[in-house]
Order: structure tokens, then C-alpha cells, then sequence
């Protein structure tokens, strides 16, 4: 039976999750990263609670098939945001290299999972109530016999993208969503308080072994209760 997800509805999010990368980075183990804005800052201050990353194993839940200095790469988002702002880089960084063909980036960070422990899993959620870049009734969420995948976009940019698969991302220790503002209100009920479908892909992660996290500003969660 699916636990009903952790909500958080607090005025500054992205400062909730940097204390928890900020814990997480200094007690080691692993960390998952997730792109978008919002992300982005709590890498700065996560960076700023503890610059000290040496315990840590980086690993990115999904990746555009760009180079690593696009900017639409989550790589180099980062890299700018905290890496670059580290005193002690992680002890391994597993990028996933989207200057490749997408089947063999995925194939590569197919690999590179094959034994990992993932402790803590950080996700954004788009408008469309996609997690990763797993969307609405792509093939890739019946991915089961593989750690990653590769496929198309669902919403712009337009580029191929690698994904960890949903196995994958359902083994995390700790799941834990980032979302901000109004233009992700109705996502956050389809994704939270929805029934569980293939059409919201973010319900899938709710059938994982842990609670699902989420810490949400007021904006995000305004439709919540709603009706």
C-alpha cells in the first residue's frame, strides 16, 4: 500500500533542501541531483553550508544529450551553482556524457549503477507532472531490465534525453521533490494528492519502499485542499 508522500509547505524551499544536501554531503554517501532553477539554489547554498563534498559520490537523475558546457546541461548547472563553490570536490563524479549518442550515454550510466546505493534522491517536477525525464505515457516508464534509458523529450528543450528508469529511482533511500511557484500548482495535486498513473509520472514514485518527500513554497502547494 502506497504511503501518502511527506509534504512540506515552508516559505523558502530551496533552503529546507540545502540543509539536507548540506547533512547528507557531510555525513557521505550518495547524492542524486536533479536540473531546473530552483535546484540551483540550493546547490549555492548547500555549497556555502558545507563545502566540503570529499565523502560524497555524485550521480544526476537525468541529462540532456548535450555537452557538458550547454546551457541546458543539468551537468553544468552543477558545476556553476556547486562544484565550482566547493573547497573539496566529491570523490567521484558520474556524469552522465550527453555529447554521446543517447543509447550509449544511457548504456554507460547503465553500468556505472550496476551495484550503486543511491541514499538521497533529489527530483524537481515538471507542469506535466514528469519526474526525471520520464513523461506522460513515454515507453520509457516500462523500462524495468535496465538502470537507465534513453528517449525524447516531452516539453521543450527539444533534445534526446538520459533518464535513470523508475526501478532505479525507487531505490533511493530518501526521495525528496523540490517544487516552486503558481505554474506548478495543478502539477503538485495531480502529483501528491492524485491517483497513481502512467499520465503523472511523478505518482510512480510514490510506489516506492520509502515516503516521498516534498517540500513545496506556498505557490507550489496553493491548490492543495482545494474543493
Amino acid at each position: 500500500m502506497p504511503q501518502p508522500p511527506d509534504l512540506h509547505v515552508v516559505d523558502d524551499p530551496a533552503a529546507e533542501v540545502a540543509r539536507l544536501l548540506a547533512e547528507r554531503a557531510r555525513s557521505g554517501g550518495s547524492i542524486v541531483l536533479t536540473g531546473g532553477s530552483t535546484p540551483g539554489v540550493a546547490y549555492e547554498r548547500a555549497a556555502g553550508l558545507q563545502p566540503d563534498w570529499g565523502g560524497v559520490e555524485l550521480w544526476w537523475g537525468d541529462e540532456r544529450c548535450v555537452p557538458p558546457d550547454d546551457e541546458r546541461s543539468n551537468y553544468r548547472l552543477a558545476k556553476v551553482t556547486l562544484l565550482d563553490r566547493l573547497e573539496r570536490q566529491p570523490h567521484e563524479v558520474h556524469r552522465i556524457r550527453g555529447e554521446l549518442q543517447p543509447a550509449d550515454a544511457a548504456g554507460e550510466l547503465d553500468q556505472a549503477l550496476e551495484g550503486a546505493e543511491l541514499d538521497l534522491l533529489l527530483l524537481g517536477l515538471g507542469p506535466d507532472g514528469h519526474v526525471a525525464s520520464l513523461f506522460p505515457g513515454s515507453p520509457q516508464l516500462d523500462v524495468e531490465d535496465r538502470r537507465a534509458t534513453s528517449g525524447p523529450p516531452g516539453l521543450e528543450p527539444w533534445v534526446e534525453r538520459v533518464t535513470m528508469t523508475l526501478p532505479t529511482l525507487r531505490s533511493a533511500h530518501r526521495i525528496v521533490f523540490l517544487v516552486t511557484g503558481r505554474e506548478k500548482a495543478d502539477a503538485v495535486v495531480r502529483a501528491f494528492a492524485g491517483e497513481i498513473t502512467r499520465e503523472v509520472p511523478a505518482t510512480l514514485l510514490r510506489l516506492a519502499p520509502v515516503r516521498v518527500e516534498a517540500f513545496l513554497d506556498r505557490a507550489a502547494a496553493s491548490k492543495l485542499g482545494a474543493g
